[in-house]
């Protein structure tokens, strides 16, 4: 027997699982080497990964992007001066 699923509920793909695994690491990239080009990639694949159908954990990947990508700026900045 099939139960029904809605229209909006996408299943959760490895695709999405990928792009959200590499947000992480991309958000420890951040804070690690360079802020600009991994905190901004891995916030671009955290919103892939949460659309392709892995929700909560590829907006938390988002916003650990945008985390080290702010704290990489400040250790940056700290450490240039």
């Amino acid at each position: 027997m099939s139960y029904p699923t809605s229209p909006a509920a996408r299943p959760r793909s490895s695709a999405a699982r990928i792009c959200t695994i590499i947000a992480f690491v991309f958000a420890v990239l951040a804070v690690l080497i360079s802020p600009a080009i991994f905190g901004i990639l891995g916030l671009i694949l955290g919103i892939v990964g949460a659309v392709l159908g892995d929700k909560p954990l590829g907006w938390y990947a988002a916003g650990a992007s945008v985390a080290g990508l702010v704290l990489g700026i400040i250790i940056n900045a700290a450490l240039m001066n």
